[in-house]
Protein backbone atom coordinates (compact mmCIF):
# COMPACT_ATOMS: atom_id res chain seq x y z
CA UNK A 1 0.00 0.00 0.00
CA UNK A 2 1.63 3.47 -0.84
CA UNK A 3 2.27 6.07 1.54
CA UNK A 4 0.88 9.62 1.57
CA UNK A 5 3.05 11.89 2.89
CA UNK A 6 4.82 15.04 0.68
CA UNK A 7 6.98 18.13 1.33
CA UNK A 8 5.03 21.79 1.84
CA UNK A 9 3.56 23.06 0.02
CA UNK A 10 2.13 20.03 -1.42
CA UNK A 11 -0.85 18.79 0.36
CA UNK A 12 0.25 15.76 1.71
CA UNK A 13 -3.00 14.07 0.61
CA UNK A 14 -2.03 14.91 -3.26
CA UNK A 15 1.09 12.80 -2.73
CA UNK A 16 1.50 9.21 -2.88
CA UNK A 17 5.13 7.40 -1.88
CA UNK A 18 5.05 4.47 -4.30
CA UNK A 19 8.41 3.71 -2.56
CA UNK A 20 10.58 5.55 -0.30
CA UNK A 21 13.91 5.18 -1.96
CA UNK A 22 17.11 5.01 0.49
CA UNK A 23 19.46 7.74 1.79
CA UNK A 24 22.32 8.06 -0.51
CA UNK A 25 25.55 7.40 0.50
CA UNK A 26 26.59 9.95 -2.40
CA UNK A 27 27.84 13.53 -1.25
CA UNK A 28 25.76 15.22 -3.33
CA UNK A 29 22.39 13.18 -4.40
CA UNK A 30 21.61 12.80 -7.62
CA UNK A 31 18.36 14.76 -9.62
CA UNK A 32 14.81 14.21 -9.38
CA UNK A 33 13.23 13.60 -12.34
CA UNK A 34 9.65 14.38 -13.31
CA UNK A 35 7.89 11.85 -15.60
CA UNK A 36 5.08 13.98 -17.51
CA UNK A 37 2.31 12.06 -19.21
CA UNK A 38 -1.15 13.59 -18.36
CA UNK A 39 -0.24 17.63 -16.94
CA UNK A 40 1.25 18.79 -20.21
CA UNK A 41 1.85 22.13 -18.42
CA UNK A 42 4.15 24.17 -16.50
CA UNK A 43 1.84 26.45 -14.79
CA UNK A 44 -0.47 25.54 -11.82
CA UNK A 45 1.06 21.53 -11.98
CA UNK A 46 1.32 19.74 -8.31
CA UNK A 47 3.65 17.23 -9.71
CA UNK A 48 6.35 19.74 -11.62
CA UNK A 49 5.91 21.75 -8.02
CA UNK A 50 6.51 18.56 -5.87
CA UNK A 51 9.51 17.97 -8.33
CA UNK A 52 11.14 21.38 -8.06
CA UNK A 53 10.15 21.27 -4.14
CA UNK A 54 11.92 17.84 -3.73
CA UNK A 55 15.21 18.72 -6.17
CA UNK A 56 15.42 21.88 -3.51
CA UNK A 57 15.22 20.39 -0.48
CA UNK A 58 17.94 18.35 -1.30
CA UNK A 59 19.71 20.93 -3.18
CA UNK A 60 19.44 19.14 -6.74
CA UNK A 61 18.54 20.26 -9.95
CA UNK A 62 15.30 18.50 -11.79
CA UNK A 63 14.53 17.73 -15.40
CA UNK A 64 11.41 16.64 -16.68
CA UNK A 65 11.06 13.81 -18.82
CA UNK A 66 8.29 13.01 -21.45
CA UNK A 67 8.03 9.82 -23.42
CA UNK A 68 5.88 9.38 -26.22
CA UNK A 69 4.24 6.08 -27.21
CA UNK A 70 5.11 4.63 -30.70
CA UNK A 71 2.87 3.83 -33.06
CA UNK A 72 0.36 2.58 -32.84
CA UNK A 73 0.93 5.57 -29.97
CA UNK A 74 -1.27 5.39 -26.54
CA UNK A 75 -4.43 3.80 -27.04
CA UNK A 76 -4.24 3.85 -30.90
CA UNK A 77 -4.15 8.19 -30.94
CA UNK A 78 -4.24 9.37 -34.52
CA UNK A 79 -2.70 12.59 -35.69
CA UNK A 80 -5.47 15.04 -34.59
CA UNK A 81 -4.43 13.84 -30.68
CA UNK A 82 -0.62 12.82 -31.45
CA UNK A 83 0.57 16.76 -33.20
CA UNK A 84 -1.92 18.64 -30.73
CA UNK A 85 0.22 17.03 -27.82
CA UNK A 86 3.49 17.90 -29.71
CA UNK A 87 2.39 21.43 -30.52
CA UNK A 88 1.82 21.73 -26.68
CA UNK A 89 5.18 20.26 -25.46
CA UNK A 90 6.77 22.62 -28.08
CA UNK A 91 5.61 25.56 -26.43
CA UNK A 92 5.93 23.70 -22.67
CA UNK A 93 9.68 23.31 -23.42
CA UNK A 94 10.02 26.33 -24.23
CA UNK A 95 8.63 27.56 -20.99
CA UNK A 96 10.55 25.08 -18.73
CA UNK A 97 13.84 26.44 -20.62
CA UNK A 98 13.07 29.74 -19.25
CA UNK A 99 13.22 28.83 -15.41
CA UNK A 100 16.68 26.28 -16.25
CA UNK A 101 14.87 23.38 -16.36
CA UNK A 102 15.71 20.14 -18.93
CA UNK A 103 13.34 18.66 -20.94
CA UNK A 104 13.87 14.96 -22.09
CA UNK A 105 11.89 13.39 -25.11
CA UNK A 106 11.65 9.94 -25.86
CA UNK A 107 9.90 8.23 -28.58
CA UNK A 108 9.38 4.75 -26.86
CA UNK A 109 7.77 3.43 -24.55
CA UNK A 110 7.63 4.58 -21.03
CA UNK A 111 8.79 1.56 -19.10
CA UNK A 112 12.00 1.30 -21.37
CA UNK A 113 12.77 5.23 -21.75
CA UNK A 114 12.55 6.23 -18.10
CA UNK A 115 14.18 3.75 -15.87
CA UNK A 116 17.00 4.07 -18.43
CA UNK A 117 16.91 7.92 -17.89
CA UNK A 118 17.06 7.15 -14.34
CA UNK A 119 19.68 4.74 -14.72
CA UNK A 120 22.22 6.96 -16.81
CA UNK A 121 21.51 10.53 -14.44
CA UNK A 122 21.86 8.77 -11.23
CA UNK A 123 18.79 10.45 -10.31
CA UNK A 124 17.59 10.39 -6.86
CA UNK A 125 13.84 10.73 -7.08
CA UNK A 126 11.39 9.94 -9.51
CA UNK A 127 8.02 11.89 -9.56
CA UNK A 128 5.27 10.90 -11.95
CA UNK A 129 1.72 12.25 -12.42
CA UNK A 130 -1.98 10.12 -12.44
CA UNK A 131 -4.03 8.51 -14.59
CA UNK A 132 -6.93 5.85 -13.60
CA UNK A 133 -6.33 4.17 -17.76
CA UNK A 134 -5.15 0.98 -17.24
CA UNK A 135 -2.74 1.45 -19.70
CA UNK A 136 -0.62 4.14 -17.90
CA UNK A 137 -1.54 2.09 -14.98
CA UNK A 138 0.58 -1.31 -16.11
CA UNK A 139 3.01 1.41 -17.99
CA UNK A 140 3.21 2.74 -14.37
CA UNK A 141 4.03 -0.50 -12.63
CA UNK A 142 6.59 -1.48 -15.01
CA UNK A 143 8.86 1.67 -14.49
CA UNK A 144 8.29 1.26 -10.59
CA UNK A 145 9.77 -2.49 -11.26
CA UNK A 146 12.43 -1.89 -13.31
CA UNK A 147 13.38 1.32 -11.06
CA UNK A 148 16.32 0.51 -8.65
CA UNK A 149 14.99 -0.02 -4.68
CA UNK A 150 17.32 3.22 -3.78
CA UNK A 151 15.41 5.55 -5.86
CA UNK A 152 12.41 7.27 -4.62
CA UNK A 153 9.12 6.99 -6.48
CA UNK A 154 6.49 10.00 -5.32
CA UNK A 155 3.11 9.58 -7.70
CA UNK A 156 1.44 13.09 -7.47
CA UNK A 157 -2.44 14.02 -8.95
CA UNK A 158 -2.34 17.01 -10.90
CA UNK A 159 -5.56 16.17 -12.21
CA UNK A 160 -8.08 16.19 -10.20
CA UNK A 161 -9.10 18.81 -7.70
CA UNK A 162 -9.89 16.63 -4.79
CA UNK A 163 -7.14 13.41 -5.32
CA UNK A 164 -8.90 10.32 -6.78
CA UNK A 165 -7.58 8.23 -3.68
CA UNK A 166 -8.86 10.67 -0.91
CA UNK A 167 -11.85 11.68 -2.82
CA UNK A 168 -13.21 8.26 -2.08
CA UNK A 169 -11.78 4.60 -1.29
CA UNK A 170 -14.53 3.15 -3.16
CA UNK A 171 -16.55 2.99 -6.67
CA UNK A 172 -19.45 5.84 -6.01
CA UNK A 173 -22.87 5.04 -7.51
CA UNK A 174 -23.55 8.52 -8.77
CA UNK A 175 -22.80 11.61 -8.93
CA UNK A 176 -25.00 12.05 -5.60
CA UNK A 177 -23.26 9.86 -3.92
CA UNK A 178 -19.68 11.41 -4.62
CA UNK A 179 -20.50 14.95 -4.73
CA UNK A 180 -20.67 15.30 -0.49
CA UNK A 181 -17.79 14.17 -0.31
CA UNK A 182 -15.74 15.95 -2.62
CA UNK A 183 -17.53 19.73 -1.53
CA UNK A 184 -16.82 18.83 2.30
CA UNK A 185 -12.62 18.43 0.92
CA UNK A 186 -12.91 21.67 -1.22
CA UNK A 187 -11.54 24.02 1.23
CA UNK A 188 -8.95 21.80 1.94
CA UNK A 189 -7.57 21.26 -1.63
CA UNK A 190 -9.56 24.55 -3.74
CA UNK A 191 -6.18 26.24 -3.20
CA UNK A 192 -3.76 28.58 -5.20
CA UNK A 193 -0.75 27.45 -6.58
CA UNK A 194 2.76 28.68 -5.27
CA UNK A 195 4.59 30.26 -7.92
CA UNK A 196 7.49 27.59 -9.56
CA UNK A 197 10.86 29.57 -9.10
CA UNK A 198 13.48 29.68 -11.56
CA UNK A 199 16.28 26.57 -10.64
CA UNK A 200 19.02 27.70 -9.05
CA UNK A 201 20.82 24.55 -8.43
CA UNK A 202 22.95 23.99 -12.27
CA UNK A 203 21.98 20.74 -14.23
CA UNK A 204 25.41 19.63 -14.94
CA UNK A 205 25.08 16.24 -16.10
CA UNK A 206 23.67 14.72 -19.61
CA UNK A 207 22.20 17.27 -21.70
CA UNK A 208 18.61 16.40 -23.69
CA UNK A 209 19.30 15.95 -27.57
CA UNK A 210 17.56 18.81 -29.45
CA UNK A 211 14.33 17.91 -30.44
CA UNK A 212 13.43 18.30 -34.01
CA UNK A 213 9.47 19.15 -33.95
CA UNK A 214 8.35 19.84 -37.24
CA UNK A 215 10.08 16.52 -37.97
CA UNK A 216 8.11 14.44 -35.16
CA UNK A 217 4.90 16.11 -36.41
CA UNK A 218 5.49 15.23 -40.13
CA UNK A 219 6.20 11.77 -39.11
CA UNK A 220 2.80 11.96 -37.17
CA UNK A 221 1.59 12.40 -40.26
CA UNK A 222 2.57 9.94 -41.99
CA UNK A 223 1.60 7.40 -39.30
CA UNK A 224 -1.46 8.70 -38.37
CA UNK A 225 -3.03 10.05 -41.09
CA UNK A 226 -6.65 8.93 -41.69
CA UNK A 227 -7.51 11.33 -38.57
CA UNK A 228 -6.33 15.16 -39.45
CA UNK A 229 -5.64 17.84 -37.34
CA UNK A 230 -7.97 20.48 -36.18
CA UNK A 231 -7.40 24.10 -37.40
CA UNK A 232 -9.72 25.54 -34.17
CA UNK A 233 -8.21 25.07 -31.31
CA UNK A 234 -4.53 26.02 -30.89
CA UNK A 235 -2.85 23.95 -28.34
CA UNK A 236 -0.74 24.75 -25.29
CA UNK A 237 -0.99 26.92 -22.09
CA UNK A 238 -1.30 30.41 -23.71
CA UNK A 239 -3.98 29.26 -25.70
CA UNK A 240 -5.78 27.41 -23.20
CA UNK A 241 -5.37 30.25 -20.65
CA UNK A 242 -7.14 32.57 -23.39
CA UNK A 243 -10.02 30.18 -23.78
CA UNK A 244 -10.53 30.58 -20.18
CA UNK A 245 -10.12 34.34 -19.60
CA UNK A 246 -9.08 35.86 -22.95
CA UNK A 247 -10.78 39.67 -23.29
CA UNK A 248 -11.94 38.65 -26.64
CA UNK A 249 -13.76 35.35 -26.76
CA UNK A 250 -13.05 33.69 -22.86
CA UNK A 251 -15.26 31.48 -21.33
CA UNK A 252 -15.02 33.30 -18.31
CA UNK A 253 -14.66 36.77 -19.44
CA UNK A 254 -16.99 36.85 -21.79
CA UNK A 255 -19.14 33.40 -22.53
CA UNK A 256 -19.93 32.23 -18.53
CA UNK A 257 -23.42 34.49 -18.58
CA UNK A 258 -25.00 32.08 -20.89
CA UNK A 259 -23.45 28.44 -19.90
CA UNK A 260 -26.62 27.03 -17.29
CA UNK A 261 -29.24 27.88 -20.58
CA UNK A 262 -27.03 27.14 -23.68
CA UNK A 263 -24.45 24.55 -22.83
CA UNK A 264 -27.16 21.83 -23.83
CA UNK A 265 -28.43 23.68 -27.21
CA UNK A 266 -26.11 22.01 -29.46
CA UNK A 267 -27.00 24.84 -31.94
CA UNK A 268 -25.46 27.01 -29.70
CA UNK A 269 -21.75 25.83 -29.75
CA UNK A 270 -20.07 28.81 -28.07
CA UNK A 271 -22.71 27.95 -25.47
CA UNK A 272 -19.68 25.55 -24.10
CA UNK A 273 -16.47 26.24 -22.37
CA UNK A 274 -14.15 24.81 -25.21
CA UNK A 275 -12.02 23.46 -22.62
CA UNK A 276 -12.19 20.19 -22.85
CA UNK A 277 -9.24 19.66 -24.89
CA UNK A 278 -6.83 21.07 -23.08
CA UNK A 279 -8.27 19.89 -19.35
CA UNK A 280 -7.98 16.38 -21.63
CA UNK A 281 -4.20 16.94 -22.53
CA UNK A 282 -3.33 18.91 -18.99
CA UNK A 283 -2.47 21.97 -20.70
CA UNK A 284 -4.46 23.75 -18.11
CA UNK A 285 -5.22 23.00 -14.69
CA UNK A 286 -8.77 22.32 -13.64
CA UNK A 287 -8.20 23.73 -10.57
CA UNK A 288 -7.09 27.17 -11.94
CA UNK A 289 -10.37 27.04 -13.90
CA UNK A 290 -12.30 26.45 -10.72
CA UNK A 291 -10.57 29.31 -9.26
CA UNK A 292 -11.23 31.89 -11.42
CA UNK A 293 -14.49 30.79 -12.05
CA UNK A 294 -15.30 30.75 -7.97
CA UNK A 295 -13.80 34.54 -7.89
CA UNK A 296 -16.43 35.67 -10.45
CA UNK A 297 -19.37 33.54 -9.06
CA UNK A 298 -20.85 36.77 -8.53
CA UNK A 299 -21.47 37.94 -12.48
CA UNK A 300 -23.82 34.61 -12.74
CA UNK A 301 -24.29 32.26 -9.88
CA UNK A 302 -26.60 29.74 -11.71
CA UNK A 303 -23.73 29.21 -14.50
CA UNK A 304 -20.52 29.27 -12.46
CA UNK A 305 -22.24 26.28 -9.94
CA UNK A 306 -22.94 24.34 -13.01
CA UNK A 307 -19.31 24.70 -14.18
CA UNK A 308 -18.58 23.93 -11.22
CA UNK A 309 -20.47 20.77 -11.13
CA UNK A 310 -18.99 19.69 -14.17
CA UNK A 311 -15.75 20.70 -14.13
CA UNK A 312 -15.24 19.28 -10.50
CA UNK A 313 -17.87 16.68 -9.48
CA UNK A 314 -18.50 14.66 -13.19
CA UNK A 315 -14.98 14.86 -14.37
CA UNK A 316 -14.10 13.26 -11.06
CA UNK A 317 -16.48 11.42 -10.55
CA UNK A 318 -15.09 9.57 -14.17
CA UNK A 319 -12.11 9.56 -12.86
CA UNK A 320 -12.97 7.39 -9.61
CA UNK A 321 -15.10 5.15 -12.18
CA UNK A 322 -11.86 3.96 -14.49
CA UNK A 323 -9.82 3.68 -10.95
CA UNK A 324 -12.22 1.76 -9.49
CA UNK A 325 -13.86 -0.34 -11.53
CA UNK A 326 -11.08 -2.14 -14.35
CA UNK A 327 -13.43 -2.83 -16.69
CA UNK A 328 -14.52 0.69 -16.92
CA UNK A 329 -14.75 0.04 -21.12
CA UNK A 330 -16.98 -3.05 -20.67
CA UNK A 331 -20.31 -4.61 -20.32
CA UNK A 332 -18.95 -6.29 -17.14
CA UNK A 333 -18.11 -2.52 -15.74
CA UNK A 334 -22.30 -1.99 -15.63
CA UNK A 335 -24.06 -2.07 -12.67
CA UNK A 336 -25.77 -5.66 -12.35
CA UNK A 337 -29.33 -4.33 -12.83
CA UNK A 338 -28.09 -2.64 -16.07
CA UNK A 339 -26.11 -6.15 -17.46
CA UNK A 340 -28.92 -8.05 -16.59
CA UNK A 341 -31.72 -5.57 -18.56
CA UNK A 342 -29.70 -5.06 -21.45
CA UNK A 343 -28.98 -9.09 -21.87
CA UNK A 344 -32.75 -9.50 -21.40
CA UNK A 345 -33.10 -7.16 -24.51
CA UNK A 346 -30.35 -8.31 -25.98
CA UNK A 347 -32.05 -10.33 -28.75
CA UNK A 348 -34.69 -7.84 -29.11
CA UNK A 349 -35.52 -6.83 -32.92
CA UNK A 350 -34.00 -4.10 -34.12
CA UNK A 351 -35.46 -2.08 -37.31
CA UNK A 352 -31.95 -0.96 -38.54
CA UNK A 353 -28.55 -2.60 -38.54
CA UNK A 354 -25.27 -0.83 -38.85
CA UNK A 355 -21.70 -1.93 -39.26
CA UNK A 356 -19.02 0.09 -37.73
CA UNK A 357 -17.75 1.34 -40.81
CA UNK A 358 -21.39 2.72 -42.21
CA UNK A 359 -21.32 3.96 -38.38
CA UNK A 360 -17.79 5.07 -38.99
CA UNK A 361 -19.24 7.22 -42.46
CA UNK A 362 -21.94 8.93 -41.02
CA UNK A 363 -24.70 6.40 -43.53
CA UNK A 364 -27.33 5.59 -41.14
CA UNK A 365 -31.06 6.68 -42.18
CA UNK A 366 -31.04 9.30 -39.34
CA UNK A 367 -30.15 12.91 -40.03
CA UNK A 368 -29.57 14.50 -36.78
CA UNK A 369 -27.62 10.96 -35.92
CA UNK A 370 -25.19 11.48 -39.27
CA UNK A 371 -25.05 15.23 -38.33
CA UNK A 372 -23.53 14.22 -34.89
CA UNK A 373 -20.96 11.91 -36.23
CA UNK A 374 -20.14 14.00 -38.73
CA UNK A 375 -19.37 17.15 -36.42
CA UNK A 376 -17.01 14.93 -34.89
CA UNK A 377 -15.32 13.35 -37.42
CA UNK A 378 -14.88 16.97 -39.25
CA UNK A 379 -14.44 19.00 -36.32
CA UNK A 380 -12.78 16.69 -33.65
CA UNK A 381 -15.84 17.99 -31.24
CA UNK A 382 -19.06 16.73 -30.80
CA UNK A 383 -21.44 18.59 -28.64
CA UNK A 384 -22.04 17.50 -25.00
CA UNK A 385 -25.74 16.98 -25.34
CA UNK A 386 -25.31 15.03 -29.49
CA UNK A 387 -22.98 12.27 -27.56
CA UNK A 388 -25.81 10.99 -25.25
CA UNK A 389 -28.14 10.92 -28.14
CA UNK A 390 -25.46 9.82 -30.69
CA UNK A 391 -23.91 6.54 -28.34
CA UNK A 392 -27.88 5.66 -27.52
CA UNK A 393 -28.58 5.28 -31.46
CA UNK A 394 -25.73 2.86 -31.33
CA UNK A 395 -27.25 0.50 -28.79
CA UNK A 396 -30.20 0.51 -31.04
CA UNK A 397 -28.51 0.23 -34.64
CA UNK A 398 -26.36 -2.78 -33.47
CA UNK A 399 -26.81 -6.50 -32.42
CA UNK A 400 -26.11 -6.02 -29.14
CA UNK A 401 -24.65 -4.37 -26.31
CA UNK A 402 -20.97 -5.33 -26.31
CA UNK A 403 -21.23 -4.56 -29.84
CA UNK A 404 -22.62 -0.92 -29.29
CA UNK A 405 -20.21 0.00 -26.79
CA UNK A 406 -17.06 -1.18 -28.42
CA UNK A 407 -18.19 0.95 -31.73
CA UNK A 408 -18.98 3.27 -29.57
CA UNK A 409 -16.06 3.39 -27.30
CA UNK A 410 -14.08 3.07 -30.92
CA UNK A 411 -15.51 6.24 -32.77
CA UNK A 412 -14.98 8.44 -29.64
CA UNK A 413 -11.48 7.49 -28.99
CA UNK A 414 -10.38 7.99 -33.07
CA UNK A 415 -11.50 11.09 -33.50
CA UNK A 416 -12.74 13.47 -30.28
CA UNK A 417 -9.59 15.66 -29.72
CA UNK A 418 -10.66 14.71 -25.87
CA UNK A 419 -10.50 11.20 -26.49
CA UNK A 420 -8.90 8.31 -24.97
CA UNK A 421 -10.19 9.83 -21.50
CA UNK A 422 -12.00 8.89 -18.51
CA UNK A 423 -14.86 10.92 -19.06
CA UNK A 424 -15.52 9.45 -22.85
CA UNK A 425 -15.05 6.15 -21.30
CA UNK A 426 -17.81 7.02 -18.60
CA UNK A 427 -20.10 9.07 -20.90
CA UNK A 428 -20.25 5.61 -23.20
CA UNK A 429 -21.17 3.67 -20.13
CA UNK A 430 -23.75 6.35 -19.25
CA UNK A 431 -25.36 6.27 -22.40
CA UNK A 432 -25.31 1.98 -23.03
CA UNK A 433 -24.74 1.00 -20.16
CA UNK A 434 -26.89 3.19 -17.66
CA UNK A 435 -23.31 3.81 -15.02
CA UNK A 436 -23.92 7.02 -12.69
CA UNK A 437 -27.63 6.81 -14.01
CA UNK A 438 -30.78 4.82 -13.01
CA UNK A 439 -33.30 2.50 -14.27
CA UNK A 440 -36.36 3.56 -16.08
CA UNK A 441 -39.25 2.42 -17.81
CA UNK A 442 -38.81 -0.70 -19.66
CA UNK A 443 -39.09 -0.44 -23.28
CA UNK A 444 -37.78 -2.84 -26.03
CA UNK A 445 -33.76 -3.14 -26.65
CA UNK A 446 -32.81 0.16 -24.26
CA UNK A 447 -34.75 -2.39 -21.41
CA UNK A 448 -34.11 0.25 -17.95
CA UNK A 449 -31.49 2.49 -19.85
CA UNK A 450 -32.66 5.80 -20.22
CA UNK A 451 -33.81 5.89 -23.87
CA UNK A 452 -33.57 9.05 -26.27
CA UNK A 453 -35.23 9.61 -29.47
CA UNK A 454 -35.14 12.21 -32.62
CA UNK A 455 -38.60 13.47 -31.55
CA UNK A 456 -37.46 14.37 -28.22
CA UNK A 457 -34.10 16.21 -29.76
CA UNK A 458 -36.82 18.49 -31.58
CA UNK A 459 -38.23 19.77 -28.49
CA UNK A 460 -35.32 20.16 -27.39
CA UNK A 461 -33.64 22.19 -29.88
CA UNK A 462 -33.64 23.17 -33.71
CA UNK A 463 -32.71 20.12 -35.32
CA UNK A 464 -32.61 21.31 -38.28
CA UNK A 465 -30.36 24.21 -37.79
CA UNK A 466 -27.92 22.04 -36.16
CA UNK A 467 -27.91 20.08 -38.98
CA UNK A 468 -27.33 22.67 -41.31
CA UNK A 469 -24.50 24.11 -38.72
CA UNK A 470 -22.87 20.68 -39.07
CA UNK A 471 -22.67 20.87 -42.76
CA UNK A 472 -20.98 24.20 -43.10
CA UNK A 473 -18.54 22.61 -40.51
CA UNK A 474 -18.26 19.50 -43.25
CA UNK A 475 -18.04 22.07 -46.23
CA UNK A 476 -15.41 24.43 -44.71
CA UNK A 477 -13.13 21.20 -43.42
CA UNK A 478 -13.11 19.53 -47.15
CA UNK A 479 -11.96 22.66 -48.67
CA UNK A 480 -9.01 23.03 -46.57
CA UNK A 481 -6.03 20.74 -48.10
CA UNK A 482 -4.62 17.98 -46.14
CA UNK A 483 -0.93 19.55 -46.51
CA UNK A 484 -1.96 22.95 -45.55
CA UNK A 485 0.02 25.07 -43.97
CA UNK A 486 -0.98 23.97 -40.69
CA UNK A 487 1.53 25.76 -38.95
CA UNK A 488 1.14 28.87 -40.16
CA UNK A 489 -2.82 29.26 -39.70
CA UNK A 490 -2.41 28.37 -35.94
CA UNK A 491 0.11 30.64 -35.18
CA UNK A 492 -2.17 33.59 -36.91
CA UNK A 493 -4.79 32.20 -34.70
CA UNK A 494 -2.56 32.01 -31.77
CA UNK A 495 -1.42 36.39 -32.40
CA UNK A 496 -5.14 36.77 -32.74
Amino acid sequence: MASHTAPAPIHPGRVRILRPGSASTKSKPGPVIYWMFRDQRVNDNWALLHAANLASSLSAPFAVAFSLFPPPFFLHARARHVNFLLRGLKRLQMTLSSFNVPFFFFKSYPKDSIPNLVDRLGASSLVVDFSPLRQFRSELDDIVERIGSDVAIHQVDAHNVVPVWVASDKLEYSARTIRSKINKLLPEFLVDFPELSKQTVEWIGEKPPKIEWDTLIDEVNREACDVVEIDWCVPGEDAAKETLLGIKEGFLTKRIKGYHSDRNDPTKPRGLSGLSPYLHFGQISAQRCALEARSRRNVSPQSVDAFLEELIVRRELADNFCYYQPKYDSLDGAWEWARKTLNDHANDKRDHIYTREQLDKGKTHDPLWNASQMEMVCYGKMHGFMRMYWAKKILEWTSGPEEALSIATYLNDKYEIDGRDPSGYVGCMWSICGVHDQGWKERPIFGKIRYMNYEGCKRKFNVDAYISYVNKLVSQTKKRKPEGPLDKLLSKKEKN
